[in-house]
């Protein structure tokens, strides 16, 4: 956006002694004849900046028009920068881009190493390994469709596999444990649904707006409902599993069995989506307790093995 990109460019100037127009273009990624244009409709904004040529040259603003740069703290601009340049990663957009080079345009010379530092200590990467490659543009999508109030339509995957056409008025992206999700009112169900988008296809981005409508925010917080639906059944794992393991427990659930194996206390729901954890781990892993569950683990892995007997 141009705006963005010009008060971007403000921020900058007010804190640089001089700053050249090759520098101003691969810092916003735009040719250095754009610059030259922004500079113009800046000076015509009321606020003066002068060219210098030559080696060394560029461009400055007036020395009146300086900000107190010591608003905010080293700590305070190493977490906005940590923190902006995180959301960067996972949502793209000129606005986040504009938003840090502004940060830093705060950032005095002699401080910049010492924030780099601090604000580089800790990196926040939630992009997966792999996976649908429909995430991110899903993403600039919902973005657009929030910004301008427009309706969203979708097939969607619900439980057991059941494929559904949805149209939704979007309301909020969610990121919860390394997923998005979108908050969104529903008009098949008429109410407000949470959709993760892994299981969303076809998007598309309706002509027809709608009238915001007051929303509840999404019950993130389930702890307490899993911590009364959980049991903990006891298991036998190899250790070359050990480390898969510790992603659903912890150490003090671990009792050494031998030289090789464990006994764990493992936090179990009695449906599919926990069953086929425990079926992940292959013959590294055995229920022991209770029978019940040991039972249908058994029963599942005989159809799976008549499956590849057919």
């Amino acid at each position: 956006m141009k705006v963005n990109r010009l008060v971007s460019m403000i921020m900058i100037l007010l804190d640089k002694e001089r700053i050249s127009a090759q520098e101003l273009a691969d810092l916003f990624e735009v040719s250095p004849r754009t610059i030259y244009r922004d500079i113009d409709a800046i000076n015509m904004a009321g606020i003066p900046i002068r060219s210098i040529s030559g080696v060394g040259g560029g461009f400055e603003i007036m020395q009146q028009y300086k900000i107190d740069q010591k608003v905010f703290s080293t700590a305070d601009l190493s977490a906005i920068m940590m923190g902006l340049s995180s959301l960067a990663g996972m949502v793209r957009g000129d606005e986040l881009v504009h938003a840090l080079a502004k940060v830093k345009s705060f950032i005095p010379a002699e401080r910049a190493k010492d924030i780099a530092l601090k604000a580089n200590q800790i990196n926040i990467d939630l992009s997966s390994w792999m996976g649908n490659g429909n995430i991110q543009p899903y993403l600039e999508m919902i973005k657009t469709a929030l910004q301008q109030s427009k309706l969203l339509s979708f097939e969607y995957i619900a439980h057991h596999g059941k494929k559904t056409a949805r149209t939704a008025e979007p309301y909020q992206l969610v990121l919860k444990s390394n997923h998005w999700y979108l908050q969104g009112y529903c008009h098949k169900r008429n109410d407000f649904r949470l959709f993760r988008l892994s299981r969303m296809s076809n998007l598309q981005i309706q002509e027809e707006t709608f009238t915001p409508r007051d929303y509840p925010k999404p019950t993130l917080d389930s702890a307490d409902i899993f911590e009364t639906m959980q049991t903990k059944i006891k298991i036998r794992i190899h250790q070359s599993v050990l480390d898969r393991v510790l992603d659903f427990c912890s150490y003090e659930d671990l009792s050494p069995d031998g030289d090789a194996y464990y006994i764990v206390r493992f936090p179990f729901i009695e449906n599919e989506y926990h069953y086929d954890i425990l079926l992940g781990f292959g013959d590294k892993c055995e229920c022991l307790e209770p029978l019940h569950i040991r039972a249908e683990m058994k029963r599942k892995i005989h159809a799976i093995a008549a499956l590849y007997e057919a």
